[in-house]
C-alpha cells in the first residue's frame, strides 16, 4: 500500500496548553484509517492542522501529501489539493436547498457570472445518486433528517473532487440504520479510490470498517494498529486510549432502591405545530429513590419529546396527564416549576440547549441555580466561583480554572459541566438524555460513576439512550417506547437487546403486550 499522507512531528500549542506534541501519522492510499483517543486527546486539533483550519506557521512539523510537502494557509488551500473535512457539527444552511448547499462557495458560473441552476440541480442529483440519497435537489435541507444531511455533506465533498475525506464523529447523531448506510458508503468510496480518515468513539464501528487505527493520548501518538491482526481488539484500543485496562466498562453498583419519587400517569402530548398529530400517547412510568430507569426507543419514537414535556412543558402543546412527586400530584407547567419540584433535565444537545458556549464554566454551572446564589437579589460572585470550583474538582472537569470558555472544552468535559449545572440545583430526579453521546469510553465511565454516586445518595435517575448495551449496563429497569407509546417495561435482569428491540419496533396499530407476555 503506497502512502498518500504523512504528518511528521506535529506540535500545536494554545496559551497554557500543548494540544499536540510531536504527533506522527501516516495514511495509506485507498485506506480507511481510524483515529481514536479520549476527548481532548488532540484528534480534532490534528485534523484541523491537516485541513488548514490552523494554518501553516501556527504549528511545528511537516505535512507531506501525495509525495509533496504542503503548507496550507486556509481550508480553501487544502480543498484545492483534494483534502475535505466534514466536522461533527454539520456546516449546512437549513433554509437553502440541497443543491445550493452542495455547491455553496463552489458555484459554477456561466460567461455572464450567473449560475445555471438547472445544471447545478442536475449535477447535484448525480452526486446524491452516488451517495445513495434519493431526494429532490431543490428540497430545503431543514426538511431532512440528520442522517440524510450527513450524506449531503459527503456529496458536497465529492463535488470538490476529494482525494482524502476526513470525517469527525460522522455517526455520533445517527441511528443504527443510518450509521450502517454511511459505513457502507465509505467502503464504496474506498473502492473508488478515495482515502478516508474517520474519527470515532464507537469502537465497534472502528473494528468493523477501519483498515488501520492510530491511537492518540494526551497529544501524543501511542501506536498504529493493523485491524487485520488477531490482537486488534476493542480492549487493546481502550488500553491505548486511557492508558489502563477498563476491566468492566460499567462500574459495579449494588442497588438500594427506596420509595417512589416520580410517577407520570396517562401522559399525552400533541405536536407543537402540526394540529391533530399526537407525539406521546397515554404514557405512564415511574422511578424510585436509588434507582436508574432507562428509556429505550428508535429515533423518532418520542423519547426526547416525552422527557422535555415532563420537564416544565418544554416541548409540545395540549399536554395532558398527571405528574406525581413523592406521591403527591404537582404542577410542572414551566421549567421554573419543574426545578422547584426538584426535577432536572440534561438535554441530548448540549451545544445548542445545554450550555452557553460563549460564556465561561463558572456561569454555566451556576445558571440553573442562581436563586441559591442571590438571596438578596444580587449574585454572590465569590460564592459562585467557589461552587464552580467544587464541581470542577469533584467531577474532574479537565481545565485549569473555571473562568475558561466552556466552548473550548472537549465533549466529555462539556457534558460534565452540564451535569454540574443540574447537580447544583440538588434535584431529586435527574433525566439524562443521551448523556454519553459523542464522548469516549474513559469519559463514559466517569459519567456512569457520577450516576452511581447520585443514586447512592438516594436520587432517582432516568437515562434515555440509543445504546442498548449502555442501558443494560447501568439501569435497574428499562421502559421501551415506540410511536409515542410505552410498549413495555423490563427489569434489567430479564432484559436482552433482542427483547428490547422487539418492543421498540412494535407498529403503531399493534396491541401492546401484557406484562406476562413480556416477562
Amino acid at each position: 500500500m503506497s502512502t498518500i499522507l504523512e504528518m511528521r512531528s506535529i506540535t500545536k500549542e494554545f496559551p497554557g496548553v500543548k494540544a499536540l506534541s510531536g504527533v506522527d501519522l501516516d495514511v495509506g492510499e485507498q485506506e480507511i484509517h481510524a483515529i481514536c483517543g479520549e476527548n481532548g486527546a488532540g484528534k480534532s486539533t490534528l485534523m484541523k492542522v491537516l485541513s488548514g483550519v490552523y494554518p501553516h506557521g501556527s504549528y511545528d512539523g511537516e505535512i507531506v501529501f501525495e509525495g509533496e510537502t504542503v503548507r496550507f494557509g486556509s481550508i480553501n488551500d487544502s480543498e484545492d489539493q483534494g483534502i475535505v473535512i466534514i466536522h461533527q457539527e454539520l456546516a449546512l444552511v437549513p433554509y437553502l436547498s440541497v443543491a445550493e448547499n452542495i455547491f455553496l462557495g463552489n458555484e459554477k458560473r456561466g460567461p455572464l457570472g450567473l449560475i445555471d441552476w438547472n445544471d447545478a440541480n442536475h449535477r447535484a442529483a448525480e452526486l446524491l445518486e452516488r451517495v445513495g440519497l434519493h431526494e429532490n435537489p431543490m428540497t430545503p435541507v431543514q426538511q431532512l433528517g440528520v442522517g440524510k444531511q450527513q450524506l449531503i455533506e459527503i456529496a458536497k465533498a465529492l463535488s470538490k473532487k476529494v482525494r482524502l475525506l476526513i470525517l469527525d464523529e460522522p455517526t455520533a447523531a445517527l441511528n443504527d440504520t443510518d450509521s450502517a448506510h454511511l459505513l457502507d458508503l465509505l467502503r464504496a468510496l474506498r473502492d473508488e479510490g478515495i482515502t478516508c480518515i474517520i474519527i470515532s468513539h464507537k469502537l465497534n464501528e472502528i473494528a468493523d470498517i477501519a483498515d488501520r487505527t492510530t491511537i492518540i493520548r494526551d497529544g501524543e501518538t501511542i501506536e498504529t494498529i493493523d485491524m487485520s491482526e488477531p490482537d486488534s481488539t476493542q480492549d487493546r484500543i481502550i488500553r491505548g486510549m486511557v492508558g489502563r485496562d477498563l476491566e468492566n466498562r460499567y462500574p459495579h453498583r449494588t442497588p438500594e432502591i427506596g420509595e417512589e419519587v416520580l410517577r407520570i400517569e396517562n401522559w399525552s402530548v400533541d405536536h407543537p405545530t402540526q394540529a391533530g398529530r399526537q407525539v406521546i400517547s397515554d404514557a405512564s412510568f415511574n422511578v424510585r429513590a436509588g434507582e436508574v430507569v432507562g428509556i429505550a426507543g428508535l429515533m423518532g419514537a418520542g423519547r426526547t419529546e416525552l422527557a422535555m414535556s415532563v420537564f416544565g412543558h418544554s416541548y409540545g402543546r395540549n399536554i395532558r396527564g398527571t405528574v406525581y412527586k413523592d406521591g403527591r400530584a404537582v404542577q410542572v407547567r414551566d421549567v421554573s416549576e419543574a426545578i422547584r419540584h426538584k426535577i432536572a433535565y440534561a438535554t441530548e444537545d448540549r451545544k445548542r440547549y445545554g450550555l452557553n458556549l460563549l460564556d465561561d464554566i463558572r456561569h454555566n454551572i451556576s445558571s440553573a441555580g442562581l436563586r441559591q446564589l442571590a438571596p438578596g437579589g444580587w449574585v454572590n460572585a465569590n460564592e459562585e466561583l467557589k461552587v464552580a470550583e467544587e464541581y470542577r474538582e469533584s467531577l474532574n472537569v479537565k481545565t485549569p480554572h473555571v473562568l475558561a470558555n466552556v466552548g473550548k472544552l472537549s465533549g466529555g468535559n462539556q457534558q460534565k459541566v452540564v451535569l454540574s449545572k443540574w447537580l447544583y440545583t440538588d434535584p431529586d430526579v435527574l433525566i439524562l438524555d443521551e448523556p454519553t453521546r459523542g464522548i469516549d469510553v474513559g469519559a463514559k465511565y466517569e459519567i456512569y460513576t457520577i450516576i452511581n454516586k447520585m443514586v447512592a445518595a438516594g436520587k432517582a435517575v432516568i437515562v434515555i439512550s440509543s445504546e442498548l448495551p449502555e442501558l443494560l449496563g447501568i439501569c435497574d429497569r428499562v421502559y421501551t417506547l415506540a410511536f409515542g407509546r410505552i410498549t413495555g417495561e423490563l427489569p434489567v435482569a430479564e432484559a436482552t437487546q433482542e427483547r428490547l428491540m422487539e418492543l421498540m419496533t412494535l407498529e403503531r396499530d399493534q396491541p401492546l403486550p401484557t406484562k406476562e407476555s413480556i416477562s
